[in-house]
């Protein structure tokens, strides 16, 4: 067994960088799952101004200087971010309440629409089995309600929280951004002064997942938005809510736009019926589907991905699993940088090709 470990440790740490790799992927997993919730502000600040340092750069490679562009952007952050903190989050939040507020309804509804069955296919369902069905939904849907509520009266101890966060980030980002590079030096001054690993991945997984992470946040608020004001046009109710959840399913890829048309098209149904209405709005929410999925998508993401589709189901749920919508968000990403570390990482099959290349 000793053998077998020296053997696997000369194949892939005989480097001093391979074993410095190792050691900051460990640190920061353990850091991750050990104080994620501690340092939640921080990380999402770095993710923000990370995504907004690329506004920044467009807009100084256009002229302008350096502080302007930085300003701009935050300003757009900042305008941004209290929309959604204090416009879009209680809009959404209000609705969730009145529709929680309106199962029990939607549910008598449903019995009427079901109770048809048992006359036409007897063979198939009988009355016990649909009051059981029925009986089952109306348990969960209060237990629905109560959680809501309960979870809104438990969160009051929490505003004074929320509230340091909402200062925090805004001042985190700014910061960030402005002393860009003077954090960036800093953290380099750890690190070995010749790090080609590491610039070699670096190198890959910038430009993979600033494309990913900001091509996913733009088509986030297009299909969000598109989606709102398509069904404020057509009346449907609860629109902010749906809204916000057809535009948060494209972070799940696959899975995201099958959960998400159930309560878009459960709330159809129950607020028209059978009506034109609801296949006008169900022909609308999957022509933006398909316009999402056939049109949106390739332009946005100019780098491709190239990972299987069973790998991106697995990372999702994995990185789901262990740092919820973070996870969830940066699944592609994370997996593609396991993937550039697996290519990149050295061993000693590299050396001939090194050697070749040198005289060449």
């Amino acid at each position: 067994m000793l053998d077998i470990f020296n053997k696997w440790y000369r194949r892939y740490l005989f480097e001093e960088e391979s074993v410095l790799l190792l050691v900051l992927l460990t640190l920061s997993v353990v850091l991750l799952m050990t104080i994620g919730d501690i340092l939640a502000p921080v990380l999402a600040s770095l993710v923000l101004a990370y995504l907004m340092q690329g506004v920044a750069g467009q807009l100084q490679r256009h002229g302008l200087p350096q502080w302007l562009g930085v300003s701009v952007a935050f300003l757009l952050f900042v305008g941004a971010f209290f929309f959604f903190i204090f416009g879009l989050l209680p809009m959404a939040w209000r609705q969730l309440l009145a529709l929680a507020g309106e199962m029990p309804r939607m549910l008598d509804q449903g019995r009427q629409l079901l109770g048809v069955l048992p006359a036409r296919y007897p063979e198939f369902v009988n009355p016990e089995q649909l009051n059981q069905v029925m009986g089952v939904a109306q348990k969960e849907l209060a237990e629905f309600g109560q959680a809501l509520v309960t979870r809104s009266l438990a969160s009051i101890p929490g505003i004074l929280t929320v509230l340091v966060y909402i200062i925090l980030i805004p001042i985190l980002v700014f910061f960030f951004l402005k002393d860009r590079q003077v954090l960036l030096a800093w953290c380099a001054t750890f690190l070995p002064q010749e790090r080609p690993l590491l610039r070699r991945i670096w190198g890959e997984m910038n430009v993979q997942v600033a494309n990913y992470a900001r091509g996913k946040v733009l088509e986030i608020l297009i299909v969000g938005a598109t989606s709102y004001i398509a069904f404020t046009w057509m009346g449907l109710n609860y629109a902010a809510l749906l809204g916000l959840l057809v535009g948060l399913s494209v972070i799940i890829p696959y899975i995201g736009a099958a959960l998400v048309t159930l309560p878009v098209v459960m709330v159809a149904l129950f607020q028209w019926g059978f009506a034109s209405e609801f296949y006008y709005l169900v022909l609308v929410y999957f022509i933006i589907q398909g316009l999402d999925g056939n049109v949106l998508v390739p332009l946005l993401f100019s780098e491709a991905v190239n990972l299987h589709p069973v790998a991106i189901i697995i990372a999702v749920l994995f990185f789901g699993g262990i740092w919820g919508l973070w996870g969830v968000f940066f699944a592609i990403p994370l997996a593609t940088l396991i993937k550039a570390i697996i290519n990149a990482w050295p061993t000693p099959a590299d050396e001939p090709a090194t050697i070749l290349e040198a005289t060449e």
